[in-house]
């Protein structure tokens, strides 16, 4: 996939997902046993598992097809694109489980990759990144992101901050002439918009994630850098004032009409790209939504900008997460499944995907075509960046917390209350 979507268009259907008929096709080079210990036989065939978007797939599978040409190879392509990191690696470890797992996989850092290196699923990379010199051709803090405890388990081609991108023309019409840098200025601007009948955030609570991203900013706004690092490993407890008020400000956007009405239920694919369409002024997103939502939409970018939402802490973060490929620790063709990675990361590959937050050197967006990226890159690329919630904590833990979002914004909870639960929550997983 290139990174027009954060989760491969995770709004897409269920339905249309179940019609990729998945479990249908392994490559021949992937262990057909259910035993533990059993690696599948070295061959020509490779598999490769995704959550590609339909309508980014064509140009993955064209690019390994120019792979197995060079290579005399024969690659099968399968993509999950349904609702991302809340199927996709349940889907993943039942195959693997049942020795029928693909040579191949994309899948996120964090705690969403780090079970299959902590299970020894994913094989120890660090030779062929001594092989292929991808320490000196990728970005360290992005190949930091898929390192568990020395264990180098992925190769990262995608690193990712979060944003606000936001419709100039809705800016103006409220009378905000640039993006706010404060806290305070932004909660101005909501209401500046909101005044002239502007729904100020675009975001869906369909699946918990998107809305999420609210929440982690304001979570970064009270606690700061140190503290909300802490938190995210349950190194301190999240029964304190600060996850309070985080908590509270959280409840405080809904009620100020700062995100849409029932913005629970909505879908994330249809509500995140809406200030494009002019129905809200701005949304928390990362690069793809250039391509994705703008250019997706024949719209000029240069009536729309991003800006990295203001904290009043230092050091400034935004939110940020890595993508990029594991190799099967049971495939019989390790070799030929790194050197097709290899391939996928060289910089004329990356271009070739449309790849518009590579971490492949000599891969950055080109200004020309992908302006806005560009100008992101170049003002915040270097900016650290807190782990996004839902790698930052395994896939049940995450779930829990978006629980705990949803009741605090249905009303069935409180702010001290909601602080209380995810106490409970992280330092059962703090304590394995």
């Amino acid at each position: 996939m290139n990174t027009y979507t954060r989760r491969g268009f995770l709004g897409l259907t269920s339905a249309a997902a179940a019609g990729l008929g998945l479990s249908a096709c392994t490559g021949g080079g992937t262990s057909t046993s259910g035993s533990g210990d059993a690696t599948g036989a070295a061959s020509n065939n490779l598999r490769l598992f995704t959550y590609e978007a339909d309508e980014t797939i064509g140009l993955l599978r064209a690019q390994v097809k120019k792979f197995d040409q060079q290579n005399g190879t024969t690659t099968s392509v399968d993509s999950l694109p349904g609702s991302g990191a809340a199927v996709y690696p349940d889907k993943l470890r039942t195959e693997l489980l049942g020795g029928k797992g693909p040579d191949v996989w994309r899948i996120w850092g964090g705690q969403i990759g780090a079970p299959f290196a902590k299970a020894k699923q994913a094989l120890d990379l660090g030779p062929y990144y001594s092989e292929f010199g991808w320490d000196s051709s990728i970005n360290q803090q992005a190949i930091d992101g898929m390192t568990f405890e020395g264990f180098k388990a992925g190769v990262p081609f995608v690193s990712l901050g979060l944003g606000a991108w936001y419709n100039k023309s809705l800016f103006a019409k409220a009378g905000v002439s640039s993006p706010p840098t404060t806290y305070a200025e932004l909660e101005a601007v909501n209401d500046k918009l909101v005044a002239v009948g502007v729904t100020p955030l675009g975001t869906g609570g369909k699946y918990g994630w998107h809305v999420m991203r609210l929440f982690e900013y304001l979570l970064e706004h009270t606690a700061g850098p140190e503290l909300h690092d802490k938190l995210l490993t349950g190194d301190e407890s999240w029964d304190r004032p600060e996850v309070v008020e985080a908590f509270a400000l959280f409840k405080k956007w809904q009620d100020k009409k700062w995100m849409p009405e029932g913005a629970l239920g909505l879908d994330p694919a249809d509500i995140e790209p809406a200030y494009v369409q002019g129905t809200t002024a701005y949304t928390i997103c990362g690069q793809w939504t250039e391509a994705g939502a703008i250019l997706a939409a024949k719209k000029n970018p240069a009536g729309f900008g991003n800006f990295e939402l203001p904290t009043d802490q230092q050091p400034a973060r935004h939110s940020g997460f890595v993508e990029g490929y594991m190799i099967n620790a049971k495939s019989g063709n390790a070799d030929k499944s790194a050197a097709l990675i290899d391939f996928l990361v060289k910089p004329e590959t990356q271009k070739a995907l449309q790849i518009t937050a590579s971490t492949v050197k000599g891969a950055e967006p080109d200004p020309k075509t992908l302006p806005l990226s560009a100008e992101w890159g170049q003002k915040y690329g270097d900016n650290p960046f807190y782990t996004i919630q839902d790698q930052a904590f395994p896939k049940k833990q995450a779930d829990q917390y978006f629980s705990v979002q949803s009741d605090l914004l249905q009303g069935k909870t409180t702010p001290e209350a909601a602080a209380k639960k995810m106490q409970e929550i992280v330092s059962a997983w703090a304590k394995g």
